[in-house]
């Protein structure tokens, strides 16, 4: 997930018939480096193939972001067992095809680059499965009037437990995230929604359900804030939001991202 956060300017004038939108020139920040070390282990699967990626922040009106060659990255668990990421060239990409995921254990990420040295500690979380019984409703969301379905997933009852919820769906140009914890549903059958208007039969619903620490849930939800999905009247003005990930040789050049490990719970629905 990039961290770069953006800000539109626009400026409209407006004359009997027509609205013109002007591109500003805006101020652009010195680049800085942006590691997404999300380690996901797709419930089912060794989850020993996984992926780093390095790129940097850019102006705003830039397609795309810079990626970044030549580090050094590892992540350790707690045997001192040192597992490395070696970059696909020229990519930013960095892979490690022999990872070994254990719910519960620390690990430790270190990337080395330009000099300075980047680390990050963090829990390999679980993740409950999604239970079968997906309900379709064709009369769902506020307005009664989209095709909406509802997954189920049992809740741990003996601990504090932390979601994110990501639906990818045909008529949405993005992802669908929500970050969720269990304070009112400790051991509850837990539900979700997900509806659109635009869903039609045959459309397939991948639905993927990942177990989180409360720090990412906590970091996660400053994201939605700072982009605007999640702002009201009273929301503070989006800025940059810092994850766990420590410069440990220059601490003013820090890093955007963030360093997770999760279970995934992985389902697909087809629309009816």
């Amino acid at each position: 997930m990039e961290n770069m956060l953006k800000y539109l300017v626009v400026l409209s004038c407006f004359s009997l018939s027509c609205t013109k939108v002007v591109k500003v020139d805006l101020a652009t920040a010195e680049p800085r480096l942006v590691i997404d070390a999300s380690i996901d282990w797709i419930k089912g699967t060794a989850g020993n193939e996984q992926k780093i990626k390095l790129t940097t922040t850019t102006g705003y009106y830039n397609a795309a972001f810079p990626t970044v060659s030549g580090a050094e990255i590892t992540i350790t668990n707690p045997a001192n067992t040192v597992f490395n990421f070696i970059e696909n060239p020229g990519t930013g990409e960095y892979s490690c095809s022999g990872f070994h995921p254990v719910i519960g254990e620390d690990y430790t990420l270190k990337v080395v680059l330009n000099g300075e040295i980047y680390t990050a500690t963090e829990t390999c979380l679980g993740v409950p499965d999604i239970e079968n019984s997906i309900e379709q409703n064709n009369s769902g969301g506020f307005g009664s009037d989209e095709v909406e379905i509802v997954y189920y997933y049992r809740d741990n009852g003996s601990e504090e437990n932390y979601y994110l919820h990501r639906i990818l769906s045909p008529v949405s140009a993005f992802p669908d995230y929500k970050a969720q914890d269990d304070e009112n549903s400790q051991g509850n059958l837990m539900q979700e929604y997900f509806s659109d208007k635009e869903l039609k039969a045959g459309d397939k619903i991948n639905i993927s359900l990942y177990g989180i620490s409360k720090r990412y849930y906590d970091y996660f939800r400053k994201l939605l804030t700072a982009s605007g999905v999640e702002n009201g009247p009273f929301q503070t003005t989006p800025g940059s939001v810092r994850g766990n990930i420590i410069n440990q040789t220059h601490s003013v050049n820090f890093a955007y991202g963030y360093f997770r490990l999760s279970e995934v719970a992985v389902r697909e629905y087809t629309i009816q």
